[in-house]
């Protein structure tokens, strides 16, 4: 079922209302839940929305977010994403890179559209959303490592919110401090607070609740103190601020290695003979996907 292009939805930001308009992004009924149990329908006209968000760089968020994009993909759906790092480029360099592959090998691979936005223009963010989500079933965001204009009206319109994080308290502190000697949770930072009155905006808008899942990545596979303080930390903020908690990746070598081609962990026919530690990793992301809990498409095939 095609979209109409008429649809307009007003959604409040933390800088006041933004309009994005085109293609149906915000359709007549209520966003479908992100919990486990949704289904897309073949002629569903819904679009879920999956922003990866974090102020800090170097968690894995970009990586992350390609492994989702083409997991999702592998299993039937129609899957966009946009890139708002305009800078660094790492989803849309990783995409160019899995598409090079394609042309250079002719192997059969899924693939995503894809765009990067200017970091600029207003205008073009809307047409690149309008373009990306007409005939999506999801549209992956990946946003920079920074405070962004762009990244704020993607939080806020996302179904699934998604802010992956090392296990470290300096990762930590971009969403709550901690006191220095029995390291409990003093306060939520200035990120949490941001994101619950977004939460709340959203929800006044449209009813909706965005899902924040807040994605524990780059695990060691040594058990630390400091790991479990960490740990400790997450889930008081998280009964405090109303945010979800799962494991991703872990921290290793095949993720760095597979950027050059575009692969993926889930190109299992590409990669070789797999090792013992590429057999974990693709378990790890398996485990990540069904904590998303995002609503499965029609017909989906095992990955």
């Amino acid at each position: 079922m095609a979209r109409s292009a008429s649809n307009r939805r007003i959604i409040c930001t933390a800088d006041g209302p933004s309009i994005w308009v085109g293609s149906g992004f915000y359709g007549a009924k209520p966003p479908r839940s992100t919990r486990t149990g949704a289904t897309l329908d073949e002629d569903s006209d819904r679009l879920h929305v999956i922003v990866f968000a974090n102020e800090k760089g170097g968690t894995g968020k970009s990586t992350t977010a390609v492994h989702v994009a083409i997991a999702l993909a592998a299993k039937g759906a129609r899957v966009a994403c946009l890139d708002l790092d305009h800078r660094q480029r790492t989803l849309g360099r990783y995409l160019d890179n899995r598409a090079a592959t394609i042309q250079r090998t002719g192997r059969n691979l899924v693939m995503p559209v894809y765009e990067t936005h200017d970091g600029e223009s207003l205008t073009r963010f809307n047409d690149l959303l309008g373009e990306l989500s007409e005939k999506a079933d999801f549209l992956v965001i990946d946003t920079p490592g920074r405070d962004d204009r762009f990244a704020r009206i993607a939080v806020t319109n996302a179904d699934t919110l998604v802010t992956p994080m090392n296990d470290s308290f300096v990762d930590f502190d971009l969403i709550g401090h901690v006191d220095p000697d029995t390291f409990k949770v003093t306060r939520p930072s200035f990120y949490s607070e941001l994101i619950w009155e977004t939460r709340k905006h959203r929800a006044k808008a449209d009813g909706a609740t965005i899902d924040w899942v807040v994605l524990r990545n780059r695990l060691q596979h040594i058990e630390a103190r400091n790991m479990r303080r960490v740990s400790e930390a997450i889930t008081q903020l998280s009964k405090r601020v109303g945010f979800r908690v799962i494991p991703g990746l872990s921290e290793r070598v095949i993720y760095r290695e597979l950027f050059p081609s575009g692969l993926t962990m889930l190109d299992r026919n590409d990669l070789g003979e797999m090792g013992l530690a590429h057999v974990a990793a693709r378990q790890e992301l398996r485990e990540m996907l069904g904590g998303l809990q995002l609503p499965e498409p029609a017909h989906a095939p095992a990955i």
